[in-house]
């Protein structure tokens, strides 16, 4: 049932002398020159392929020159697919300037003004050039985020938003039927 070997009791074994025997034995044989005869005789016979050109220097030098196409696209494609991979970091913007944070303030007046203006029907009349005036601060707004540091633009948006302030002003009193 149990095949195992017991080791304490197989120390009968000479080891010194295995291993002096093992030693003696020669590093290599060769077989005799008729086995290698026999060998060759039983082997099928091949066809001798045309005498190859022996290799030259030119031969060897051309091939890496080939492959190097090869190896820029296989460099370019594990470029291509490890951008593709990767998470790129998005581009983070740039705090707002002086003129920026200046500019919302004047916003945020200037729709604090309108709110507090009496909610009175404007004429018709009025209508174009209060339009006109704030496509002039959605534009003058928009080159400010272009050029964020320009104090005229600032100056011009400040000056367009006391403009329609000041029209719309006129345009109420005008239709409470007050004079201006």
């Amino acid at each position: 049932m149990n095949d195992r070997i017991d080791t304490d009791t197989d120390t009968d074994f000479d080891h010194d002398g295995l291993q002096a025997q093992l030693r003696a034995l020669p590093g290599e044989r060769l077989p005799p020159a008729r086995v290698w005869q026999g060998i060759a005789a039983r082997l099928p016979a091949m066809p001798m392929p045309a005498a190859a050109p022996p290799p030259a220097a030119s031969v060897t030098a051309i091939a890496p020159r080939r492959r190097w196409p090869l190896h820029v696209g296989l460099g370019l494609a594990a470029a291509l697919g490890l951008i593709m991979v990767v998470p790129m970091p998005a581009p983070q913007t740039p705090p707002p300037t002086l003129v920026q944070r200046q500019a919302d303030a004047m916003v945020a007046e200037y729709q604090q003004a309108m709110a507090a203006l009496p909610a009175a029907q404007v004429g018709g009349d009025w209508q174009p050039a209060l339009r006109e005036l704030d496509s002039s601060a959605d534009h003058i707004r928009a080159a400010i985020a272009e050029n964020p540091r320009s104090r005229s633009l600032l100056a011009q948006l400040q000056r367009t938003y006391a403009l329609r302030l000041e029209l719309t002003q006129q345009a109420v009193m005008a239709a409470a039927g007050l004079p201006s």
